[in-house]
């Protein structure tokens, strides 16, 4: 390697403190923020159907007022609201965790050994395609209708995208790092710590938050296993009593703990990858 390249992968390797300390603001507005823009478009989708509900555009019996879910919010009581929903965040936090633990140990063993990405990755990328819903059947017969099937549909809808982000994440570190790090005279433990892993990482963490989207996902799928309490609970009886206002209700407190979820794996991620000098597109 010659030594301009030498030094270019050099720099490239995270560094122990950050770059720039604090949060990195857009070139050519310091001090300017843009974050409030996206609270935008939920406000005017809100106020676009309630008027549309208010004019008689849209059927109240299809789509009621966002208005008129307080009513809905009321007469199911806050507290039967929170057992739901906290029954279905356990749920997913449960499928979840397991999921992803699978997924960062395989994802890394096929990402660092080419034996085995070549004995497991094709049954990977062949089950990975199976719906959700396929699964239902299968889990019913082999663990019942208790917690047991709901949690295993859930770790498997959350493991492929973090198998994906871990594999994937090392195949793709730079060579010139790897190149430095065995004439640095690193051991084969200390260049996956210090070198592999760091390089990775953005991929890793980009696994990781759709495997919490898909784990939100696959709970609708995993209550409707003969649950009697959760949001997919909920948004069945809705359709079963023809009650839009119950489904509608659901969904928006699906949308919001599913966003409250992915803010704080994002927050982790901006602290893990502070090192980071990335491109920053303008406000």
């Amino acid at each position: 390697m010659s030594r301009s390249n030498l030094s270019s992968a050099l720099s490239a390797l995270p560094s122990e403190k950050p770059a720039r300390p604090g949060v990195r603001r857009a070139p050519g507005r310091p001090g300017t923020s843009t974050a409030w823009l996206g609270a935008l478009p939920p406000i005017a989708l809100v106020g676009g159907l309630e008027l549309a509900v208010q004019r008689g555009w849209i059927p109240r019996h299809l789509l009621p007022a966002p208005s008129e879910l307080w009513q809905t919010v009321a007469q199911l009581g806050w507290g039967a609201l929170a057992q739901h929903a906290g029954s279905s965040t356990l749920r997913v936090m449960a499928g979840f965790a397991i999921g992803t633990l699978l997924g960062l140990i395989l994802g890394a063993a096929v990402g660092l050994w080419r034996s085995l990405e070549d004995l497991l990755d094709p049954s990977f990328q062949a089950l990975r395609a199976i719906p959700s819903l396929a699964w239902v059947p299968l889990l019913l017969l082999w663990l019942g209708i208790d917690e047991a099937p709901k949690v295993v549909l859930i770790a498997i809808g959350s493991f492929f995208p973090v198998y994906l982000g871990v594999s994937s994440g090392l195949r793709d570190v730079d060579r010139k790092l790897v190149e430095v790090g065995r004439m640095a005279g690193l051991s084969s433990a200390a260049l996956v710590r210090r070198v592999l892993l760091p390089a990775a990482l953005p991929a890793v963490m980009t696994g990781i938050r759709q495997g919490l989207s898909l784990s939100w996902m696959f709970m609708v799928a995993a209550e409707l296993i003969a649950a009697t309490r959760g949001l997919g609970y909920l948004l069945t009886d809705g359709r079963e009593t023809s009650r839009a206002d119950l489904v509608l209700t659901a969904i928006v407190l699906l949308a919001v703990l599913g966003k409250l979820s992915d803010s704080l794996l994002q927050w982790a991620e901006h602290r893990l990858l502070h090192w980071r000098d990335t491109y920053q597109p303008t406000a």
